[in-house]
């Protein structure tokens, strides 16, 4: 095989192995320590531009027509949105609790929208592609709401002095513009700029090779939030432990819905395959920095699982290349 191929066939687990290793190259050059500020500010910008970017990309490969929400997706969201708001509610009322970490994070893991290239995998396993990219606008929707109105009150608990009027308007203000507008945007294209819009979605792999971008640096923020974390040993395994319970059971629970409608895959990987940027992202932004690492395990788990999946369809199929 050659070394093209090879990196098409893994460029999942090869994107999560170039994050980890480039964090500690690049800490090591200490010539460079002097950069740590610029560079980490750099990230700040480049993290929610690339999941912009991809969700922009998804967006622009279908049609406001082509998007058809079926009652069943009510399921999906069910599945996604109690947990997270009994959770919120335990917390709200427990603001003390002991491995609060390893809840936040695995609210974290339950509410994380689709990942953009959810349908690009979906499309290599023969599945219903365009099921999966209508579960993302509604999923990224509600995400923007329910975040919104939920992570406020965990402020509230945390920090008396921010009100909830204020918490909603700073995390509405970041969460919108991210999750919303791309939607917006690609819509726009579509109707003002066609040519454009034609480019785009021919590039049927752009948004698969954005997200492995954006996994390596992905990856590599939460390298670097385990390595300069002070938590315990047991909170660390806590929420590896929550982030990979909420992987296996999603996209259990996932397949077993889909079997009922004759979309498996579809709604196998509407629920597990998460856009992990986002969580780390949320992790570190909205809740204790720590829970940003429930994102990048996460990551680990979900692409691990995608891996396996590509490789079984390639066997399958007896090809050598996705």
């Amino acid at each position: 095989m050659s070394i093209i191929k090879f990196i098409k066939n893994w460029t999942l687990p090869i994107a999560m192995l170039a994050g980890a290793l480039s964090y500690f190259v690049y800490v090591n050059i200490h010539a460079l320590d002097s950069t740590h500020a610029i560079v980490n500010q750099c990230i700040s910008i480049v993290q929610p531009a690339l999941l912009f970017a991809m969700l922009f990309v998804s967006f622009c490969k279908v049609s406001p027509r082509e998007l058809r929400p079926h009652a069943w997706m009510l399921k999906l969201l069910g599945i996604q949105v109690i947990p997270f708001v009994l959770l919120g509610i335990w917390i709200i009322l427990c603001p003390e609790m002991p491995g609060r970490v390893i809840i936040e994070s695995a609210m974290i893991c339950l509410i994380c929208p689709t990942a953009t290239a959810a349908s690009v995998v979906t499309m290599k396993l023969k599945g219903d592609s365009s099921i999966v990219v209508s579960y993302t606008c509604i999923i990224n929707i509600v995400t923007a709401l329910l975040v919104s109105v939920i992570v406020p009150f965990l402020h509230e608990a945390n920090n008396p002095d921010l009100s909830f009027t204020t918490s909603f308007l700073i995390i509405t203000g970041k969460i919108f513009p991210l999750l919303i507008l791309p939607l917006v945007f690609a819509w726009g294209v579509r109707f003002l700029f066609p040519r454009f819009h034609r480019f785009i979605k021919s590039k049927t792999n752009l948004a698969f090779y954005l997200w492995a971008v954006s996994l390596a640096l992905a990856i590599a923020v939460t390298t670097k939030a385990i390595v300069k974390s002070d938590e315990s040993i047991y909170n660390l395994i806590g929420i590896a432990a929550a982030s990979l319970i909420c992987c296996l059971l999603q996209f259990i629970i996932g397949r077993l819905i889909g079997r009922k409608y004759g979309c498996v895959i579809a709604c196998a990987q509407s629920l597990g395959q998460k856009n992990t940027v986002f969580a780390i992202w949320m992790g570190y932004t909205f809740m204790n920095p720590v829970t940003a690492m429930a994102g990048g395990f996460y990551s680990v788990w979900h692409n691990a699982v995608n891996s396996y999946q590509l490789w079984k369809e390639r066997k399958k199929e007896g090809k050598e290349t996705v």
